[in-house]
């Protein structure tokens, strides 16, 4: 459409409005005839799905970044607006063949076009998620060709700088979500590490009490005997025995890296092929399995492998890292999760540690068996 400026033949007013007003209708209309080159998908699934794993528009150090530099942009786009430049308006459009009039009417239309893009900004980042910012900024990149679109006639229009500031904004939103969502993970499984490092530390010093008991009460034994001018080869022995056990738990108290790496598997919470590759320090091992298969699963944990290592760290993370294209959370790399069956974590465990004293290849699931034929359904997966 032709822009009206003052060198134009003068039409009368209520002309003008009419254009407007059909200029309004021809774009509803080219909307109506050809929805899906407007259509925005608002399926925060489907986008996630699309997505995949999360990827930081501007990565930073840590949530508090993220915070800074959102303040920032802020003062930026309060900036921009206070020097008039977040929308941009024909200063030649005559209205009642009046300069004057044009420029005040494009003016005020300006700030309600402008007041709507805000609007539309400040709700997509009240309702923005972690994943769905591309949503979003569909829907403000829409609202900017619809401002265009209805203030042609005026060559109005939000600035290039102005959106890129509004965009940037978005990102730097879902960024700072995702960012405070992992330290918040990272600051649970901290809790929880703490917590069991705790556990674990009273389990040995209850061990060191108990086991300096028991060695008081041999010696003394040994030393009751030793006075009768009496010997007890037996007694002797196990005195041995317990203060190799002693060392052996004051290394372990000692040696954090040390511990026992469990695969485990839970067919009825999981399905087959699926096991959970851990590490435990505990004195028995059993005890965190059993925790693991507490109220947060309908089944308890069936028991493959339990491998003692001086470095069950580094043994923990090498069977992690063979099996990390198999994960089943493909986001979060601290889940133990794969799938793979325990037969091929058997061989891969075999290849470093050379020999597996006692290896169970297929978990009894004794509760899951019992419980599948008073299910009403029986899921597919799960038979």
């Amino acid at each position: 459409m032709e822009r009206i400026n003052d060198s134009t033949e003068p039409e009368a007013p209520h002309d003008e409005l009419f254009a407007l007003k059909a200029e309004l209708a021809r774009l509803r209309a080219q909307l109506a005839a050809n929805p899906s080159t407007e259509t925005i998908s608002f399926d925060d699934q489907k986008i996630l799905q699309d997505i995949g794993i999360y990827r930081y528009h501007h990565p930073l150090e840590n949530a508090a970044g993220y915070r800074a530099e959102l303040e920032r942009i802020e003062i930026e786009v309060a900036k921009v607006v206070r020097e008039q430049e977040a929308i941009e308006v024909s200063s030649t459009f005559t209205f009642e063949n009046s300069l004057a009039a044009g420029r005040k009417l494009s003016n005020d239309l300006g700030k309600l076009m402008l007041r709507a893009y805000n609007a539309e900004c400040d709700n997509c980042i009240r309702s923005l998620r972690t994943g769905n910012a591309e949503v979003a900024k569909k829907r403000i990149e829409a609202s900017r060709q619809a401002i265009a679109k209805l203030g042609k006639i005026m060559e109005m229009q939000i600035s290039a700088r102005y959106h890129d500031l509004r965009v940037r904004e978005i990102e730097l939103t879902a960024d700072w979500l995702m960012k405070k969502q992992e330290e918040k993970e990272a600051e649970r499984e901290n809790r929880a590490r703490l917590r069991e490092e705790k556990r674990v530390e009273r389990e040995f010093a209850e061990e060191r009490e108990r086991l300096a008991k028991e060695k008081q009460h041999l010696e003394n034994a040994i030393e009751a005997l030793r006075e009768k001018g009496e010997r007890n080869p037996d007694l002797e022995a196990n005195l041995l025995a317990l203060e190799e056990a002693i060392k052996q738990n004051e290394y372990r108290l000692a040696n954090i890296r040390s511990g026992y790496v469990y695969v485990i598997s839970n067919r009825g919470a999981f399905g087959t092929n699926v096991v959970k590759i851990g590490l435990t320090r505990r004195l028995e091992p059993n005890d965190r399995i059993s925790e693991l298969g507490g109220a947060s699963v309908p089944f308890r944990f069936d028991v493959h492998a339990l491998f003692f290592s001086e470095d069950a760290v580094s043994l923990e993370n090498e069977l992690h890292n063979h099996f990390r294209d198999r994960a089943l959370n493909a986001v979060n790399a601290r889940k133990e999760f794969f799938f793979a069956t325990p037969a091929e974590v058997r061989d891969v465990l075999m290849d470093k540690v050379g020999s597996l004293l006692e290896f169970s290849e297929v978990g009894e699931a004794l509760e899951f068996h019992q419980s599948r034929k008073y299910w009403p359904e029986r899921p597919e997966e799960l038979k």
